[in-house]
């Protein structure tokens, strides 16, 4: 089969939650790329519009923590165009620093006994109960439309420990990795295929835009074999190939794309 045969998603009617920018922004750049009819689902309605302009897509404002607003959302999307084909389930929230900073000190302010319930349920209710919503309504339209494809932007944190990124983000994804697994196999028999991309450091607004200082980049870049944190184009390929036929028997599986980090510190 040809290349073009196989990463074809040609007018794939294609859902990005968080899509306005980051990691989110970048799928939606590699499907529009491509030719698939994207719809970007972000709050910030001015990135919405620049963005939505830019790539000859559509956008909803929505709020993913909001799962009356998330359903209608989607209706409203299925109904201007007909089915949904692919889902990024993207949009989420960023850890913060843990309990260690960059120089290797404790961070007295981020040890355990010290995190606000109020932090655990922010990140929770993104990170986890939002991504359960939005896998909810998509399975719903999918399931009408005989399959499709969800693609929830999982971590690495999901499968380590982590002493620079807090601990509710790390339990939170690991909860998003278990629960693309569970989806995975309940929605197999739909031709629904749900997997996961694990990012390791990614220049993006998360956490405030913490990655896009030079000092965060140099300081985190020497714990990764290949020496620098990921930009954009550095996933969209694997964006690409989970929405296409490339990727057709794979189902519940979560792709690590992290420039080496889980591999171990080089020192």
């Amino acid at each position: 089969m040809k290349a073009a045969d196989l990463f074809d998603v040609r007018d794939l009617v294609t859902v990005v939650t968080g899509g306005a920018s980051g990691i989110g922004l970048a799928y939606a750049e590699a499907m529009a790329d491509n030719g698939a009819n994207v719809i970007l689902f972000d709050l910030d309605q001015t990135r919405l519009d620049a963005e939505t302009k830019r790539l000859g897509a559509r956008s909803v404002r929505a709020d993913v923590t909001d799962r009356e607003a998330l359903n209608r959302a989607f209706d409203e999307t299925v109904r201007d165009m007909g089915r949904l084909d692919v889902v990024f389930a993207n949009a989420g929230i960023g850890g913060g620093p843990g309990f260690l900073t960059l120089d290797g000190k404790r961070n007295d302010e981020r040890a355990f006994e010290k995190l606000e319930p109020d932090y655990w349920d922010r990140i929770f209710k993104l990170d986890a109960t939002a991504l359960f919503w939005t896998i909810q309504a998509a399975a719903r339209h999918m399931k009408a439309g005989k399959g499709g494809r969800i693609i929830v932007t999982s971590s690495i944190s999901a499968t380590k420990t982590e002493s620079m990124v807090g601990a509710p983000y790390v339990a939170a994804k690991a909860a998003a990795a278990q629960l693309v697994r569970q989806a995975a196999l309940e929605l197999a028999a739909y031709n629904i295929l749900v997997n996961a991309i694990a990012p390791g450091p990614f220049v993006t607004n998360i956490s405030g835009g913490r990655l896009k200082d030079e000092g965060v980049q140099e300081a985190l870049a020497k714990f990764c074999p290949l020496n620098r944190l990921g930009f954009s184009d550095d996933i969209q390929g694997l964006a690409l190939f989970l929405a296409s036929p490339a990727s057709k028997y794979m189902t519940g599986a979560s792709l690590t794309v992290d420039g080496g980090v889980t591999l171990g510190y080089l020192g």
